[in-house]
């Protein structure tokens, strides 16, 4: 727990004096207080830690005017915004709570909720005000989940083991591990933004995609630096190297290797999607599709792209073969897709204004070692980019 806490630390890259928000829900209270410990050993003029109840959001979905739903009070994105103008940092856990709680409702109205996310959280990761980073949280009942078939104490001691792993926590220095795994991954995406690919087309089980790229678009690591020049690490783990694509140029349909996990715990299982002119036309599930329409619903950015992610399979997360119901972690195992918003710095200030812009950003996966990867030159040129999970370039 407390190298844990540290690596948040890391990863966010706290600096003295700063206030810190951490986000987390009930059921996270003892990282959360290890977090905010190893914030103010980095020297943090205040750590303040908001708790998010999911039970309480049940409630809401299954007693409130469904009209209230959309609501969310002014001063939750206030608080934020006011936080990031005076460059503060952000660290939020992230880890099942308390799975299933929502499934026995309305999916329509479980998606119109879409607390705790706020519409902010873009705008504020797009302009780079705020170093931040999100970790997971191991819980029991995540456990549970991810392991059914074992003993509870097992379960939650190899949910720990395999978090240690991805999280390189098992290393001499965890921190000095990640500085170079991301200099591989920047690496990854100096030689993809050096192509100049028009457009990338994946193809595997149930997946024809073609994505159009902008001209000025850049290929990136979650390795970001601040407005103010301050590096810092959003997500850890993190696997990916990825961009911002033309979201009038998506094409094709794509089918989800690992089951979607929306940010209030809702599982989208068998996910699939069809694309035309850069809009999700067609979007089906086997499970609790309505949550996800609900949700991509916000607004007209909602069904188009903002993120390719590439993965390839020399990470840590892949080769486990774990679903862990946890798009932080099973996002970074396979390439995935993100609706919603998209990444005006990837781009030239000239096309900032072509990026998709939307209140939500949902990610789900795509990828396996099926999955072929070719970049599309101007000319019509075919170059393979990933065959079996390995770098072509």
């Amino acid at each position: 727990m407390t190298r844990l806490a540290e690596l948040a630390a890391h990863g966010a890259n706290v600096q003295q004096d700063q206030v810190v928000l951490v986000n987390a829900e009930l059921g996270h209270e003892e990282l959360a207080r290890a977090v905010a410990a190893a914030a103010y050993e980095r020297g943090a003029r205040f750590v303040d830690v908001s708790y998010f109840d999911p039970h309480v959001k049940r409630a809401r979905i299954a007693h409130a005017d469904p009209d209230t739903l959309e609501y969310v009070p002014p001063w939750y994105g206030e608080r934020m915004l006011r936080h990031a103008h005076e460059h503060g940092a952000r660290i939020n856990l992230n880890g099942v709570t308390a799975p299933n709680l929502l499934d026995d409702l309305d999916k329509t109205l479980v998606g119109l909720d879409r607390l705790p996310r706020l519409k902010e959280q873009g705008k504020i990761v797009s302009e780079r005000s705020t170093n931040w980073c999100i970790v997971p949280a191991p819980t029991r009942a995540w456990a549970a989940l991810v392991f059914p078939d074992l003993p509870a104490d097992d379960a939650y001691a190899e949910l720990w083991r395999q978090i240690e792993h991805v999280l390189r926590l098992d290393e001499p220095n965890p921190a000095a591990a990640w500085d170079e795994r991301m200099a591989t991954l920047k690496e990854s995406a100096r030689r993809l933004s050096e192509q100049r690919f028009d457009a990338i087309e994946l193809r595997g089980p149930g997946t024809e995609l073609t994505v159009g790229l902008l001209p000025t678009a850049r290929w990136w690591a979650a390795d970001f630096t601040t407005t103010e020049g301050l590096r810092h690490l959003p997500n850890l783990p993190s696997e990916e190297v990825f961009t911002t694509p033309d979201p009038a140029r998506t094409e094709g349909h794509v089918t989800s290797t690992k089951p979607l996990v929306l940010q209030d715990g809702t599982i989208v299982h068998g996910l699939r999607v069809r694309f035309e002119r850069g809009t999700a036309v067609e979007i089906d599930a086997d499970e609790n599709v309505g949550a996800l329409l609900a949700r991509l619903a916000v607004d007209d950015g909602g069904r188009r792209l903002g993120e390719l992610a590439l993965v390839d399979r020399q990470g840590r997360i892949g080769p486990l073969g774990t679903v862990f119901y946890d798009t932080l972690l099973d996002e970074n195992a396979a390439s995935h897709i993100a609706l919603g918003s998209g990444f005006p710095f990837l781009v030239d200030a000239s096309e900032a204004g072509r990026v998709n812009e939307s209140a939500t950003h949902v990610d789900f996966m795509i990828g396996s070692p099926a999955l072929d990867v070719d970049g599309i030159a101007a000319d019509g040129r075919r170059v393979p980019v990933l065959r079996g999970g390995d770098w072509q370039i």
